[in-house]
């Protein structure tokens, strides 16, 4: 695993690459991050990093998390998150991690929750084909159709295409590229989209 950075996704633009070509990019505030907690092998059965990101008022959080905070010398984080190390050399409670951990050019791995869309049909959530719309006699317009054999096994299997709940899951777009950073603004520029709303929250790892 590799260190990485939260971020909160601002949205979709677009910039103009040297050879005057539109390039779309997403804005994604990364940072900073103050390192709230290490975990080791002897204490914990592994080697991580635990960050936080977002400003939230400290009454607005628990007294285990509000002493954890206060421990480390940090202000109160709205969200938390652990990234698992080789090796935590280098790192120590309170030091802050910002945009200037990432190059522009370099590929990264961006995580996020997908937009919820309800509850969807078969053709929206899989994609699928419908029936046909005349004939007369045919009723198989937008439904999925056959979901398994008759007798034999006499069961749906696990993973069947269904209808069903579409969206809101964690989602992981890989070898993305920074196109640019802004140091002072703490703004990420990655070429593509990324999952998730604006102002969600976003994992931004380094790729091995």
């Amino acid at each position: 695993m590799t260190i990485g950075i939260l971020g909160r996704k601002l949205g979709m633009t677009q910039i103009f690459d040297e050879a005057g070509r539109a390039v779309p990019v997403t804005v994604v505030e990364a940072g900073p991050c103050p390192v709230t907690a290490l975990r080791d092998e002897k204490t914990n059965g592994y080697r991580a990093v635990q960050v936080g990101f977002g400003a939230i008022k400290p009454h607005k959080v628990t007294r285990p998390m509000e002493g954890q905070f206060k421990k480390a010398g940090v202000d109160a984080c709205r969200w938390l998150r652990e990234f698992r190390l080789d090796s935590i050399e280098g790192y120590e409670v309170g030091k802050v991690l910002d945009v200037t951990l990432f190059e522009a050019g370099e590929k990264v791995d961006v995580t996020g929750t997908s937009k919820g869309k309800g509850f969807a049909g078969f053709i929206k959530r899989h994609n699928g084909n419908r029936g046909p719309s005349t004939h007369g006699a045919s009723k198989f317009h937008r439904r999925p159709g056959s979901s398994g054999a008759s007798s034999y096994p006499g069961k749906v299997f696990k993973g069947q295409t269904m209808p069903g709940q579409m969206g809101d899951e964690r989602v992981t777009v890989r070898n993305l590229v920074v196109v640019a950073i802004d140091s002072e603004n703490n703004l990420l520029l990655v070429r593509g989209a990324i999952p998730g709303a604006r102002n969600g929250l976003v994992v931004v790892r380094k790729q091995k």
